[in-house]
């Protein structure tokens, strides 16, 4: 045979070869960590272990002197040396997690650490008693020796180990290479045999995880208002909170009860809360300082901010007020009162055009979900609004037929794209009998509320109102109007009420792209001027 292996012993319980390579590549690995060498002898190719005792004994008389030295003699910088050894491997015992062993050498003034990986599967016993036997073959090994020895010495080859008697003393070197050309010039490294004798490292108990077994999971698909420009406005989001975390959860959706197509990953835990008591309903575009939000979290914590902050965005969440019905609420106080429970004060109410979901009252148990970074968009198109889409979520490793998936129906209607209410809506009689109304656009943009901006933004293709004249649930004229004004004339009150009115009941909605916005009812009484 061309190759032998006998002097090989060891076994390799796992060895990744992840890519193309030769097979010296690979051996050189195995080699490392199991402390061999390869070496050719008379056309063979041996397989050597180190730590072998000496085969012969060489001294400087026996040298062939050149330029008049015998020998070489040389040694490393201890500087040079680590002082640490690292390797990484992977445990057989252990669904082959990443583990690391590590040799130190103590009394040295050497301070660099050296790493490295092996992609092997492996004892850590035996890995640390080898990495302990590389780093000492490091320290031996930075003797090394040159020297030419005559023909004589011909049945001497590399990997063979030989004992220098020098100085009444006999030191054993492994030699490394030899070059024939008259005189046999040989290269070696100090070797000792103890170093490959060491016992195995601490015995590590392998911990295999349990099963993970997940809580049902809190979900809530919203439709939202837009509350960010990086998302299109007629996406709804989904929020999701599991313990133990998915860690990854997904969201599958389909038009029928099969064939779910994946739509998004959720990468973060949403906080998902419940009302612990009633909420009133408040005042709109100021403080209400009235009523205070009371609740449980599931995890994570809230923070008071202060009106700088809470005007920029922060301390937003939505309350399920009824099914469906989302109010965007901000919070400036948040007071801890018992674990995961929190009075919020200082509330701003109907954010971002939501005064039409604020609940009188938002019950008990209501639904509280924080936005923030925990929710996600949903990838929908504009085509997909208004159809009742089937969903699937869970965890992202488990198929949508699992049955730990959550099945729910939702249909998303884009509320990020339904008109803001109108506001400042004004009456006044004029001499002639007619009654003059006048009223302010809102736009749905997040520019809109820039304090820069000389005008509003105009997101609709164009301005356009609905108003309808009520008397009690009655309508007695609805109508369309194009600029945020109108005249209600001594005609028209006659005709729908025999005659003048000093009240009216209006309700008022911005005409968009999916129809009417968010109405604007009121009554309205005769004033002096608009």
């Amino acid at each position: 045979s061309l190759i032998d292996v006998r002097e090989l012993s060891d076994t390799v319980p796992g060895f990744v070869i992840s890519a193309l390579e030769s097979p010296r590549a690979s051996i050189s690995v195995l080699a490392r960590h199991f402390g061999f060498d390869a070496v050719e002898s008379g056309g063979v190719i041996r397989f050597v272990t180190r730590g072998q005792q000496a085969v012969s004994t060489i001294n400087p008389d026996d040298m062939v002197a050149a330029q008049g030295d015998v020998m070489e003699l040389t040694r490393g910088q201890e500087t040079e040396l680590p002082q640490a050894l690292k390797w990484q491997l992977v445990r057989p015992d252990e669904e082959y997690d990443a583990a690391t062993v590590e040799a130190r050498r103590v009394t040295v003034e050497a301070a660099r650490v050296a790493s490295e990986s092996f992609p092997l599967a492996v004892s850590l016993e035996e890995a640390d008693r080898r990495c302990r036997r590389a780093l000492m073959e490091a320290w031996v090994g930075r003797e090394t020796l040159t020297a030419k020895l005559p023909p004589s010495r011909l049945s001497l080859d590399p990997g063979d180990v030989v004992s220098l008697a020098n100085d009444g003393r006999l030191i054993d070197y492994r030699i490394t290479r030899i070059n024939d050309a008259g005189a046999r010039a040989i290269e070696a490294i100090r070797t000792d045999a103890t170093i490959y004798d060491l016992p195995p490292g601490q015995y590590r108990p392998a911990s295999l995880p349990g099963a993970t077994v997940y809580g049902p999971a809190e979900i809530a698909l919203m439709d939202l208002p837009q509350i960010s420009d990086a998302v299109p406005a007629h996406r709804p989001y989904a929020a999701v909170f599991a313990k133990p975390w998915y860690g990854t959860a997904a969201v599958w959706r389909s038009a029928d009860t099969s064939g779910f197509t994946l739509l998004n990953t959720i990468g973060q835990a949403a906080q998902i809360g419940a009302l612990i008591a009633d909420l009133p309903a408040g005042p709109l575009h100021r403080f209400d300082h009235g009523n205070e939000l009371l609740l449980d979290v599931s995890s994570g914590t809230l923070t008071s901010v202060s009106d700088t902050e809470l005007f920029a965005g922060a301390n937003a969440l939505a309350v399920e007020s009824a099914l469906g019905a989302w109010e965007v609420i901000q919070f400036g106080n948040a007071e801890l009162v018992a674990m995961g429970r929190y009075r919020l004060t200082r509330l701003l109410r109907g954010q971002r055009g939501t005064g039409d979901a604020m609940g009188n009252p938002a019950p008990t148990g209501a639904r509280v979900v924080v936005l923030d970074f925990g929710i996600q968009p949903l990838s929908i198109t504009e085509a997909d609004l208004g159809l009742p889409w089937n969903w699937r979520i869970g965890p992202a490793s488990a198929a949508p037929s699992d049955a730990i998936m959550q099945a729910q129906s939702f249909t998303p209607n884009g509320r990020g794209l339904m008109p803001f209410a109108p506001v400042q809506l004004r009456m006044r009689r004029e001499a002639n009998g007619d009654l003059s109304l006048r009223w302010l656009r809102c736009d749905r943009s997040l520019s809109a509320d820039s304090w820069v901006l000389t005008d509003v933004p105009m997101s609709e293709a164009s301005e356009a109102y609905d108003l309808e004249i009520l008397s009690g649930a009655t309508v007695k004229r609805s109508l369309t109007v194009a600029t945020p004004a109108f005249t209600y004339t001594a005609a028209m009150q006659s005709a729908d009420f025999g005659g003048p009115v000093t009240s009216l009941s209006v309700r008022l909605y911005q005409i968009g792209a999916l129809g009417r916005g968010v109405p604007l009812a009121q009554i309205l009484t005769i004033k002096e001027s608009l």
